[in-house]
């Protein structure tokens, strides 16, 4: 029979017992506390008594127990249970002591009388556990941070281009002028919205107009006047121009050649106060070699989990990949909407579907689940602690990063509220990782990569049995 465990009880909230379905998967039955039930319950009724219009009330002044009567206790406590489930189930997860993955399914048969418990319960896919293998003194390749001459002439290059000056030319115009010019377009004889602009700088060449437009001023020369023939591709964005034919009147007013500086100690003065071009060559090897360092130790940390996650034993089943996988969808999508951009936008930029999306994630979502796995292990072989200078500490970091100011008081109440949740022990695994991952590239051992890269290749009896083990038999194999 799976084993069965009970998580310390949140007082008056929340109590569980969980039960292990194998692959990855656990039963979690749920109970919450009558009083919780009842303090849920007032609460939507104060919130419907703030839209409800009754005689003899001023509006948003119905109180809690007229509300009950008047819409009636079964649906209040419908919708009060409808707000709260959200809460209950984390704070049922961080009670039950569990890492939940992917979406939950939840069973809740009947509402509770009054004064008596709810009961639910919960089944979803949760983090796996790693039986650690080799974790301290890994061997990992490192490369070291090289910055060619190239990659120097090419930051200067572009340090050039934004110190570019445009200057009026009186000659046709050639790919990489810019022209000012006057248009209007029409379709069917008819303006249409957006297609209208005075003194516009386009560069020739650069594709920010529809295609064809920019073509059609090949050779212009100031002070001309110009139609510009084209239609519009099927896929445009404007739906209502889409495939259409247009016609645009344009008015060149200037052409500008784009002149670049030259590459002296005159330049180097003006582009970053340095003597010599010398001296900014220096300089710009040495900020570039600072990021490639950076760039390399961040790699080099994911490379050390990795190999400690290697030598593991982590059973991922299929089905918590893709769980997975549609969890960091969600997470991306959230992201872009914050960034103001719709998911079915994003889609329809990708052209494709979210399923594919999420398929194409399974790598990377088993790789994380494996990382996470092989973390919480170090952290608990380890004994690593997070202490309470730790948790708020993270906090400000959060507050800061978002713009605000980090005020001691005000990050001790917030700690608080987490706890009374039960959030703060996601935080705290959160901090606990990110020591376990400094200890582990602590211990590490950096080697060359080709070092690290020849290891690969060079054939032992392990891995031949384990790329066996991998493929498909088929006759004659």
């Amino acid at each position: 029979m799976p084993p069965r465990y009970r998580g310390a009880a949140m007082p008056g909230q929340v109590t569980t017992a969980t039960r292990e379905l194998g692959d990855s998967r656990v039963h979690v039955d749920v109970e919450v506390a009558g009083e919780a039930i009842e303090h849920e319950v007032e609460s939507a009724a104060r919130t419907l008594g703030r839209e409800l219009k009754i005689p003899g009330f001023r509006k948003g002044k119905v109180p809690a127990e007229v509300v009950l009567r008047r819409v009636g206790r079964d649906a209040v406590l419908d919708e009060a249970v409808r707000r709260a489930l959200p809460g209950w189930y984390e704070q049922a997860v961080a009670d039950a002591g569990i890492v939940a993955v992917g979406d939950p399914r939840l069973d809740l048969t009947e509402l509770p009388d009054p004064g008596s418990p709810l009961q639910f319960s919960i089944e979803v896919g949760v983090r796996p556990k790693a039986k650690l293998g080799k974790y301290q003194g890994l061997e990992v390749g490192r490369r070291e941070p090289e910055v060619p001459p190239e990659a120097v002439d090419a930051e200067l290059e572009r340090l050039r281009e934004a110190a570019a000056s445009l200057e009026n030319v009186d000659r046709p115009a050639e790919r990489g002028d810019f022209v000012v010019i006057d248009f209007t377009g029409t379709v069917d004889g008819e303006p249409f919205e957006g297609g209208e602009a005075r003194g516009y700088l386009l560069e020739l060449g650069s594709g920010r107009l529809v295609e064809g437009f920019e073509e059609g001023l090949d050779g212009v020369r100031p002070g001309e006047e110009r139609t510009v023939n084209l239609t519009f591709p099927a896929d445009y964005r404007a739906e209502e121009l889409a495939g259409r034919d247009a016609e645009f009147a344009v008015t060149v007013k200037e052409v500008k050649e784009k002149r670049l500086p030259e590459l002296n100690d005159d330049f180097a003065a003006d582009a970053g106060g340095f003597d010599t071009l010398d001296e900014l060559r220096s300089d710009i090897e040495s900020k570039l070699r600072e990021v490639r360092e950076r760039e390399i130790e961040a790699e080099f940390r994911e490379a050390v989990v990795d190999a400690a996650a290697d030598g593991a034993k982590i059973d991922v089943p299929r089905e918590l990949v893709h769980a997975k996988a549609h969890e960091m969808w969600h997470a991306t999508s959230r992201r872009l909407e914050r960034q103001g951009i719709p998911a079915d936008r994003y889609l329809q930029l990708t052209g494709k579907s979210e399923e594919e999306i999420v398929t194409e994630a399974e790598p990377d979502a088993e790789r994380a689940l494996r990382r996470e796995s092989v973390l919480a292990a170090v952290a608990e072989a380890e004994k690593i602690e997070v202490s309470d200078d730790e948790l708020l500490d993270s906090l400000g970091q959060v507050v800061t990063a978002g713009g605000g100011q980090a005020d001691e008081k005000q990050l001790r109440k917030a700690l608080d509220r987490a706890r009374s949740r039960g959030s703060d022990e996601e935080l705290k695994a959160d901090i606990a990782m990110r020591k376990a991952v400094d200890l582990l590239v602590e211990h590490a051992k950096a080697i060359p990569a080709e070092k690290a890269e020849a290891r690969e290749k060079i054939w032992t009896p392990e891995k031949e049995g384990a790329e066996r083990a991998g493929q498909i038999w088929t006759p004659g194999s």
